[in-house]
């Protein structure tokens, strides 16, 4: 099994206009004869492309395609993996990563009976990873962000057996602490 990318060094952070219009184009170009396997892989290799370099508008769209396959195989990372190829899997450290870079200035947060589209600027996120997004900013030390955490969680427990993606922001907020406390090591000697 060959490793994951390193985490690319952040260049941009396309918003979600971009990264779907992109990816609608791709999406078109690609052969009729390919099997559904084969075209996620190649439209998730192309999209894997452009987070490599460094834009991380593509890494978010990288982050909610795994979760995505990963439901649709009932869990199974090795099917994931199999279907986009080895070193492709878009894991804790780079959800971390992108998570840091968002800009929070520019998420997209539709308000209750809201119809207007989002700004052409704007990144438009899954309820699960804004969870990931304000817990990671709220770590820094982003007192809106935490604000905005805390009243997200309020209506969690309500919302958890509706959306099969909250596992996910569950298992980010364990691994991220778990880091957090392998980071700052065993006690010291005194």
């Amino acid at each position: 099994m060959s490793a994951v990318a390193p985490v690319p060094a952040f260049k941009t952070f396309s918003p979600s206009m971009r990264v779907d219009a992109l990816l609608g184009d791709w999406r078109a170009s690609l052969p009729p004869e390919l099997t559904p396997e084969e075209r996620e892989a190649q439209l998730y290799g192309q999209a894997w492309s452009e987070y490599l370099t460094g834009d991380y508008g593509f890494g978010l769209w990288c982050w909610h395609e795994i979760d995505r396959l990963t439901n649709s195989f009932s869990g199974g990372v090795k099917e994931v993996t199999r279907v986009l190829g080895p070193g492709r899997f878009f894991g804790f450290s780079h959800r971390r990563a992108v998570a840091e870079k968002v800009p929070l200035d520019r998420i997209h947060r539709p308000r209750k009976g809201e119809m207007s589209t989002p700004r052409p600027e704007a990144i438009v996120l899954a309820n699960y990873q804004l969870l990931c997004i304000y817990l990671v900013h709220a770590k820094q030390g982003d007192p809106k962000a935490k604000a905005q955490y805390e009243i997200a969680l309020l209506d969690l427990e309500d919302r958890r057996r509706a959306d099969p993606y909250l596992k996910f922001f569950e298992t980010f907020r364990d691994l991220l602490e778990r880091s957090e406390k392998t980071s700052t090591g065993p006690a010291k000697a005194g």
